[in-house]
């Protein structure tokens, strides 16, 4: 192989080796995003079952209250 093909070769390895460096750097950055959307997904979703519970807790005592009250029709 001629001198100046090698030089060409080596010169285009070189840039797909920063290319795959600026990917790596980018994938890093995207699973750390993606880690802390999960950690904040996993609060609120157990946020909001403790919600609904409270919700369906004072909701049944509405009702215990309204047919003590004969609010409501049976």
């Amino acid at each position: 192989m001629a001198e100046g093909s090698d030089n060409i070769i080596l010169r285009y390895l070189k840039r797909i080796d920063e290319k795959v460096d600026a990917l790596r750097e980018d994938n890093r950055e995207i699973k750390q995003r993606l880690g802390l959307l999960e950690q904040r997904y996993g609060l609120l979703e157990q946020q909001y079952a403790s919600l609904s519970s409270r919700i369906d807790r004072i909701e049944a005592r509405l009702d215990r209250i309204e047919k003590r009250l004969d609010l409501v029709e049976v």
